[in-house]
């Protein structure tokens, strides 16, 4: 038994043909749900990238207790579970935050790893002979240091077989290549993109005619929407192009699939960590406003050659949680006491029941509940958004310690359900965004899919509060979390 796991980044479902968008260009993807089971329900859980990674690693949400981080020492990985269980497991990426403080510990959970560079501001080469672009709005949008380094990044990567998302791919289609006749291995091939900034080619801008006239511009800020509709729509028009760059590769990998003949014994999975807002809600980008459903509900795509199900739609709820559980559960590995995600074999053979609810959020944001139908997104009642505190034993921020002013703050916590007995230092948390502003929200899936008009139903809200209580208890979430949130506990 083989498995491939296929991620991308920030990878938008209304791009996607499967999930009915008809004007980005993703052949591939749609050949891809004529070979698999697409889920219509699936949902992120902690947020952004590395706490996405740690529920793929460790089955269980992470954000009620710190924020973005590498692995703890408690944690369960499942690769490393695999590994354990004598299945081969590799990673490929060009995801450069693995390389970063807040990201150190995940990739040594493999067998073995590759990685391919120039992603985003990734400091990669030190080339002092490139200046700044003032023709480009990247930099003065995003920030001078990663504007310049992302401009030195693409000089660097003139040709499309040098780019980050090309090599990437290569190298997972090496692995494929070399070990196709073997068995028991796990290649996790792992890209950015459709990440920002939208660095493609012109074969795939010329796909997208649009109206524009502006600077050079392809990384969208994070924040409220104050461009011009031309402006808007050049900029989605940009990550339509890499969604189709991202789809070309994709279909190579299906190509190599076909040619070795691995669908009769290996498991694939297309997954992604969350979506982006591209202008809907009058918002950019993610993180610094509710997580509505262009960022919370992700594409999901499944083959299993035990059931050899294909070209039909699971309607579950499912969650990013799930997949390790998929994983260890198809290599026939005991999953840990400590993983909460379940298996989605029944779900992909016959559309079985996974969860009644799901939550999700990001460390300080709102904590939001779905159970499919309705999505409740609880705000704290108190401007300060506190009392608001990070649990870890691995005091990094995305690239960065945490601060002495913090740590000197730092005291020892009792420990979690999860931490196998140990105590976590206990330091005072930030958010990247006070949700206080937006207040606590309901939604109808039902009536209202794109999210526009928040309702008051006293019956459904108590059923969602339900949800929410009982899958926090059960997450073990901080007592200050209830506090937080005005919240029984």
């Amino acid at each position: 038994m083989k498995a491939i796991m296929v991620m991308f980044d920030s990878l938008n479902r209304r791009m996607l043909e499967p999930y009915g968008c008809e004007w980005v260009h993703t052949p591939n993807f749609k050949r891809l749900a004529e070979r698999t089971v697409t889920f219509d329900r699936s949902f992120v859980g902690s947020m952004p990238c590395m706490p996405a990674r740690r529920e793929l690693h460790t089955g269980r949400c992470n954000f009620l207790h710190r924020s973005w981080g590498p692995m703890e020492p408690f944690d369960d990985s499942m690769p490393e579970i695999l590994r354990k269980n004598n299945i081969y497991t590799h990673l490929v990426t060009d995801h450069y935050h693995y390389w970063e403080d807040g990201g150190l510990t995940y990739h040594q959970r493999y067998n073995s790893f590759e990685i391919s560079r120039g992603q985003e501001g990734d400091l990669w080469k030190g080339d002092l002979t490139v200046p700044l672009n003032t023709n480009s709005l990247n930099a003065k949008r995003v920030g001078g240091h990663w504007g310049r380094q992302d401009w030195v990044n693409r000089k660097y990567m003139a040709n499309e077989e040098d780019h980050y998302q090309a090599r990437t791919f290569r190298m997972g289609m090496e692995f494929m290549r070399t070990n196709a006749r073997e068995d028991d291995w796990f290649l996790h091939l792992e890209t950015f993109d459709p990440h920002e900034p939208y660095f493609s080619y012109k074969k795939y801008h010329d796909m997208y005619p649009h109206k524009y006239d502006g600077l050079h511009w392809d990384w969208p800020k994070y924040g409220r929407v104050d461009e011009s509709p031309e402006a808007i729509q050049h900029m989605r028009c940009m990550s339509a192009a890499l969604h189709t760059m991202c789809d070309t590769y994709l279909g190579k990998v299906l190509d190599l699939m076909d040619e070795l003949d691995l669908w009769k014994d290996t498991m694939l999975i297309v997954n992604t960590d969350h979506g982006f807002l591209l202008g809907e809600h009058d918002w950019w980008a993610k993180c610094v406003q509710p997580y509505y459903n262009e960022v919370a509900l992700t594409p999901l795509f499944i083959w299993d050659p035990r059931s050899r199900r294909a070209n039909v739609r699971c309607p579950r709820l499912v969650q990013t949680i799930d997949l390790p559980a998929t994983l260890l559960e198809y290599f026939n590995a005991a999953l840990p006491p400590d993983m909460q995600g379940r298996p989605l074999r029944d779900a992909v053979a016959s559309n079985a029941a996974v969860r009644e609810a799901g939550l999700f959020g990001m460390h300080g944001g709102h904590v939001n509940v779905t159970d499919g139908r309705y999505v409740y997104m609880r705000a704290p009642e108190d401007p300060s958004n506190e009392p608001l505190f990070n649990y870890t034993l691995m005091p990094t921020h995305m690239r960065s310690f945490f601060s002495l002013d913090e740590l000197k703050t730092a005291e020892l916590a009792e420990p979690f359900a999860f931490t196998k007995g140990l105590k976590t230092l206990r330091v005072k948390g930030r958010s990247w965004v006070n949700p206080h502003q937006f207040g606590t929200m309901l939604f109808d899936l039902n009536t209202d899919f794109n999210q526009e008009r928040p309702i008051k139903d006293a019956t459904a809200e108590k059923l969602m509060i339900d949800h929410l209580v009982r899958m926090m208890r059960e997450n073990d979430a901080p007592a200050e979390q209830f506090q937080r949130l005005s919240l029984p506990r």
